[in-house]
């Protein structure tokens, strides 16, 4: 019997251990992409030994090229901000940005601060009326202090959250009946033409005539503000995943919809078993679309509307026109720019994790 080289096993253990390593690594690599996190495939590759020379021209592409471009756009702002003299000052350049960034947070830790000291107050007090057989006197008194920038953020996030819900379960619906029927496509059309281009500044002042005759409450569970920012956002943002949910129905293969009929489906097992598994992909474009739309939709819709939320935040830095408004609208824009790219990459995830195209 031949013996056996332990060299050669030790080897091919080895050999084995890299293949799965590299396997590992590609799967990764899907969700790299989706998180825009796409080199850290080559520079596990280079760290795993897989041709890292090769890999250095992929890292400087995916990584150093996007570096290089924001250092440089940093670079070019610090030089030319100060040549830009406005009402308020110079325009302020990357160092004062992050400045009144880090103002920003501090003020909303303080606000934090202040607010968890009030309601422990208010609890403190509940108790000694409890304590004192005095029931009727315990009062849940809100905090009314002005909102820190982290609680503008999430009530913006809230907002556009609830108007692109609603705008979902109207379009995606709709579109699928448009889909599967020629003549509610051509029903729907020309609604879709005509409302599709219209700006959220020309929907507004009709949505708040509208809310404030239906919602006359004042103690109702949303304040009117929110109300009209998030139909607002409804509005503008239900046509892309309209029309792309249109598409993808009315493109489902043929040949499935003449199976379809030969088994006989019902109308609800048709669209759960072949409509929607089929145009999945294309409804996820629409709703990033719409998620993308309805978020820049939102700032215009709360700075109008007066919802607190970030389009109020730079509104109310606009109209103070301090020495550090110009700062803080600055750091908005890109708290608002980052917010959306989140808010993107989200949308993409859960596509990557319900669709199986590659298409993406």
């Amino acid at each position: 019997m031949t013996a056996v080289d332990p060299s050669t096993i030790e080897a091919d253990h080895r050999e084995a251990r890299r293949a799965r390593r590299f396997t590992r690594i590609n799967k990764a690599d899907a969700w790299f992409r989706v998180l825009g996190l796409a080199w850290m495939t080559p520079v596990l590759k280079a760290a795993a030994g897989d041709n890292p020379k090769g890999q250095m021209g992929e890292i400087w592409r995916l990584l150093g090229v996007p570096v290089l471009a924001i250092l440089g756009f940093l670079a070019l702002w610090a030089v030319l901000a100060p040549q830009v003299q406005t009402s308020l000052g110079a325009v302020p350049g990357p160092a004062a940005v992050w400045d009144e960034a880090q103002g920003l947070h501090a003020d909303a830790v303080r606000t934090g601060e202040r607010r968890e000291k009030f309601e422990t107050m208010v609890a403190e007090r509940n108790q000694r009326m409890i304590e004192a057989g005095r029931p009727e006197d315990v009062k849940d008194v809100a905090y009314t202090g002005a909102p820190s920038y982290y609680q503008q953020i999430a009530t913006s996030i809230r907002t556009v959250f609830f108007g692109f819900l609603i705008a979902t379960a109207v379009a995606v619906p709709l579109g699928i009946l448009a889909g599967l029927s020629p003549t509610a496509n051509a029903a729907l059309n020309p609604i879709i033409q005509v409302f599709k281009p219209v700006s959220p500044l020309a929907w507004l002042p009709i949505v708040t005539m509208i809310v404030s005759a239906v919602y006359a409450t004042n103690d109702g569970l949303f304040e009117k503000s929110f109300l009209v920012s998030a139909i607002t956002v409804t509005l503008c943002s239900l046509w892309p995943t309209l029309i792309n949910t249109a598409l993808g129905v009315a493109s489902i293969d043929k040949d499935l919809v003449n199976v379809s009929k030969v088994l006989k489906m019902n109308t609800w097992t048709k669209i759960t078993k072949l409509v929607l598994p089929s145009a999945l992909p294309l409804i996820f474009t629409g709703l990033r679309l719409s998620l993308g739309v309805g978020w820049m939709v939102l700032i215009a819709a709360e700075m109008l509307a007066q919802n607190p939320g970030l389009g109020k935040f730079v509104w109310d830095e606009f109209q103070n026109g301090s020495s550090s408004s110009l700062a803080r609208i600055m750091v908005a824009v890109f708290t608002i720019g980052l917010i959306g790219f989140a808010l993107d990459r989200l949308m993409y995830a859960i596509q990557a994790a319900f669709t199986f195209s590659s298409n993406r």
